[in-house]
């Protein structure tokens, strides 16, 4: 039997910006499969992790990750906007994420 996988896929757009002004404590996420605010908001609360690689060996693993909460939709094509406990560097832009179907309501 195969393994199931416990998240969706994403890609992290950018910080919430205005014409001037970047915001980079709220990130923008497309999530793969959802087009719409409506379905966007059956992703509310869900956590998301951007997992990336180090260069230096913590604990016998290169492997770090920051994790985030879907808080928000952000406009009508099922963008969300979301919180990490630190914030995400310009450098992951465009980068993949994974939204965890946990906490779920279901």
């Amino acid at each position: 039997m195969g393994s199931t996988r416990l998240y969706t896929k994403g890609r992290i757009l950018g910080h919430k910006r205005g014409k001037r002004n970047s915001r980079p404590n709220q990130s923008l996420v497309a999530i793969e499969g959802v087009d719409s605010k409506e379905a966007a908001r059956s992703y509310l609360g869900k956590r998301i992790a951007y997992v990336y690689k180090a260069k230096r060996e913590i604990n016998g693993s290169r492997v770090r990750v920051i994790w985030g909460r879907v808080s928000r939709p952000h406009g009508n094509s099922g963008v969300v906007k979301s919180k990490f406990t630190s914030n995400l560097p310009a450098k992951v832009f465009g980068a993949s994420c994974r939204i965890m179907l946990f906490p779920s309501t279901i």
